[in-house]
């Protein structure tokens, strides 16, 4: 399942994630993996979860993200969720971009079955395309 916490810049998207994070570390039975940009969420989140910094990484792009992504998922099968905030700052601007990775990654994701994956989007919910509204929480 993909999904998107979506609001303009410091409307608590990252407090949301930061919730949905530390609820998935006491339930989830395998590995809880978040992607970030910078180190804001250290101290934040419980200290089960894999915390990434991609500044380490030289992700930058859409077609990074996916190939950085889907590289996390290949690499490890016990991992029930993953999170990526920052979405935008990672990937760029361009909303038919993001739209056409996401697609992509929800492809792979189905293929797995029992992977939750949560992203941030820093906008508004009018302006992304259509073909990603029903993923919008």
């Amino acid at each position: 399942m993909l999904k998107l916490i979506v609001g303009k810049k410091g409307s608590g998207k990252t407090k949301t994630l930061i919730e949905h994070i530390n609820e998935a570390a006491k339930v989830s039975k395998g590995n809880v993996v978040c992607v970030e940009k910078g180190s804001v969420m250290t101290y934040s989140i419980s200290h089960r979860i894999r915390l990434v910094d991609i500044e380490h990484y030289d992700v930058s792009g859409y077609d990074a993200l996916y190939g950085f992504l889907t590289g996390i998922l290949a690499g490890n099968y016990d991992i029930t969720h993953l999170f990526v905030d920052a979405t935008l700052r990672i990937g760029g601007r361009d909303l038919s971009d993001l739209a056409d990775m996401l697609l992509k990654l929800k492809k792979i994701i189905a293929e797995r079955g029992d992977t939750e994956v949560m992203f941030t989007i820093s906008c508004d919910k009018s302006e992304l395309p259509e073909s990603i509204q029903d993923m919008v929480m």
